[in-house]
């Protein structure tokens, strides 16, 4: 197995990590904060879709579809403190949107050669994606960091412990 064959795999794990930490969550839970000042799951999950989406294009313009009209504006940093349950899409359209983007991008992955890993991303992601490659190994940490946020949630709703 190469590297990049690892990483595809990874990457096409990770619906599946977020369908089993959000499974049981109601379409309420999905707006639960652990703190005031905590993002809850909701918009967690469309930071996900359009950073994804944003990242991957930037990088391979075309290579993931594009997102609903008026999507990306809805997950925006000015609408993190929302709380009202009609601004944000219910759980099973993130889910499933979530594996349609993540789905295009394991097939991005999945033809990317040794010279594209090398290639410099845009100005705007380098900083801390350098190359084609560190974004690659990112995105799995991405998915990981907020679902370890989903775990604070679960704990604050009396869900049972997964992990």
């Amino acid at each position: 197995m190469t590297h990049l064959e690892l990483m595809s795999e990874l990457l096409a794990k990770d619906p599946g990590f977020i369908g089993m930490t959000l499974g049981d969550f109601s379409d309420a839970d999905m707006l639960a904060r652990p703190t005031p000042a905590a993002n809850h799951a909701a918009w967690q999950m469309g930071h996900l879709i359009v950073a994804e989406h944003g990242m991957i294009n930037s990088v391979t313009p075309g290579s993931i579809p594009e997102l609903p009209a008026g999507f990306a504006d809805k997950f925006k940093k000015e609408t993190a403190r929302s709380d009202d349950p009609s601004a944000f899409p219910r759980k099973a359209e993130l889910l499933d949107l979530f594996g349609k983007i993540r789905g295009a991008t394991v097939q991005w992955a999945r033809k990317l050669t040794s010279t594209d890993l090398d290639k410099q991303t845009p100005e705007k992601l380098r900083s801390w994606c350098p190359s084609v490659a560190h974004l690659v190994a990112m995105l799995p940490q991405h998915v990981a960091m907020h679902v370890g946020q989903f775990q604070v949630i679960r704990r604050k709703l009396g869900k049972p412990v997964l992990f």
